[in-house]
C-alpha cells in the first residue's frame, strides 16, 4: 500500500483514475496468492474471491486516500 500511495496528497483523482486504482488493488492479491493445486482433483486453480478476501483483508484504496488526505490537511 505504501508504494501505491506515494505522493497521494497531490493527486487529483478523476473517476477514470479511481477506477484504475480500484482495478489495480483487486489484481494485487491474485498476483501474490498464485494458483494452487486442488487437493481433491489435483488440478491447478485460481483462488476464489472469498478465499482472497480471507487471505488479504484490506480497505478500499480510494477510502484510504481520502482519509489520509484529510489527516494530512490537519482535520
Amino acid at each position: 500500500m505504501t508504494v501505491v500511495l506515494y505522493g497521494y496528497e497531490n493527486w487529483s483523482l478523476a473517476l477514470r483514475e479511481e477506477y484504475k486504482l480500484i482495478m489495480f488493488w483487486k489484481k494485487v492479491p491474485r498476483r501474490i496468492f498464485e494458483p494452487t493445486k486442488d487437493e481433491i482433483t489435483w488440478e491447478w486453480r485460481e483462488p476464489y474471491k472469498e478465499e482472497l478476501n480471507d487471505l488479504y483483508s484490506s480497505s478500499i484504496i480510494i477510502q484510504a486516500i481520502n482519509l489520509r488526505r484529510i489527516r494530512w490537511m490537519g482535520h
